[in-house]
Parts: C-alpha cells; structure tokens; sequence
C-alpha cells in the first residue's frame, strides 16, 4: 500500500507558476513509476506527465509539453510537477498516482495508488 499526498495548489493568474509536490509514504518510493493527471468540473480525468521509476523517463501531454516538467526525488520520496505559463484551462483538481511497472503510461486505470487531489485555479 502508497499513500499518497498532494500540496501546492492554489489560485494564479495566467502566465504565472506553481509547483506541486506529491509525497508517497507506505512502501518503498523507487518501485514505482509516477504520473499527474487533472480533473475539471464536468470533464474526464485527463493525463498530465509522467516520471519513471529511476527519473530517467518522463512523458508528457501534448497540451502541457513544454510548459510543465515532472521529477521526482527518491531520497525525498516525492514527485514534483513544476508549471510554467499557466493558462486558465489548465484550472482543474491535480492528482498524483503511483504504479507498480516498468513502462510509464497515460492511462488512468495502469495506476494502482492515487492521491486525494490538489485545486490549481488559474485566472485570466
């Protein structure tokens, strides 16, 4: 069993930053790949980025390339998502999630542990 808690929410206007950071405790951080994913009010989960289990991977959605970057600390036994020129559609609820395998994926339903959620507000 992962738990796994998210912080670093909040409100932005457009064009500024803001850095999640999800913390995993439970079982050994390193034995597992990491991803974000998002949830607006009335859409579907959606994927963000994900991180390998060493860091050496990442994966990001086209809609964020370039302006979000996912890491992870291992020692820490936290992944990041750091994003940049945020825009008023990225708004929605930020989830990290944990799975247990060697490929990273896009697919919600690959990821064993997920978080409670994190609100990002980002204002026009």
């Amino acid at each position: 069993q992962v738990q796994l808690v998210e912080s670093g929410g909040g409100l932005v206007q457009a064009g500024g930053s803001l850095r999640l950071s999800c913390a995993a405790s439970g079982r050994t951080f390193s034995n597992y790949a990491m991803g974000w994913f998002r949830q607006a009010p009335g859409k579907e989960r959606e994927f963000v980025s994900a991180i390998s289990k060493s860091g050496g991977s990442t994966y990001n959605a086209p809609s964020v390339k370039g302006r979000f970057t996912i890491s992870r600390d291992n020692a820490k036994n936290t992944v990041y998502l750091q994003m940049n020129s945020l825009k008023p559609e990225d708004t929605a609820v930020y989830y990290c999630a944990a799975r247990v395998g060697v490929v990273i994926t896009s697919i919600p339903r690959d990821y064993d542990y997920w978080g409670q959620g994190t609100q990002v507000t980002v204002s026009s």
